[in-house]
């Protein structure tokens, strides 16, 4: 008697479940419907030039927010470029994604430093400075030179950095 009511019980459960399951196709259907329609207003829109927003000229870097942490290079070929102040483009918490935004941005040319706070957040640098006012000078043309171009979407797709929020930060020894 258990035995035919959990095979009934069973039987009732597949074909009620069954019954529900979504149509995968279904969904990719619609998913391509609207991928195209994107792209079709995409085309028909006019390209709008890109307007660079309104930073303040930094002339005087003194009252220019830093962040203060105390931070050790991970790779001691790094440490020889790490200085007081360091302008960072990613805060990582996983190394391996770091290191792979390292990889991409050295790829542009850069030379990058990867150091670890005290909290195990990895900070991906992109330049490091003796004097505040060239660390905040740097990060301005960084974001200004993306900023103008008009691929600071593309990069941020790409890299996945906003680069219009680097930051500096101070190291504390």
């Amino acid at each position: 008697m258990n035995k035919l009511l959990g095979f009934g019980l069973a039987l009732s459960l597949l074909v009620a479940f069954g019954s529900c399951k979504p149509k995968q196709s279904a969904y990719k259907s619609v998913y391509e419907a609207a991928k195209e329609r994107e792209l079709e207003e995409n085309k028909a829109q006019p390209a709008t030039p890109v307007t660079k927003p309104a930073y303040p000229a930094y002339t005087d870097a003194s009252n220019e927010k830093v962040r203060t942490e105390k931070i050790t290079p991970v790779y001691d070929t790094d440490a020889s470029g790490l200085r007081a102040y360091s302008v960072v483009i990613a805060s990582l918490s996983v190394k391996p994604n770091a290191e792979a935004l390292k990889a991409r941005m050295e790829q542009e040319g850069y030379r990058i430093i990867l150091a670890q706070n005290e909290q195990g957040m990895y900070r991906v640098i992109i330049a490091s400075y003796d004097d505040k006012a060239a660390a905040v000078n740097e990060r301005n043309t960084i974001r200004d030179k993306y900023l103008a171009s008009g691929s600071s979407d593309v990069l941020r797709r790409t890299y996945g950095i906003p680069f219009d929020d680097l930051w500096i930060l101070q190291r504390q020894y």
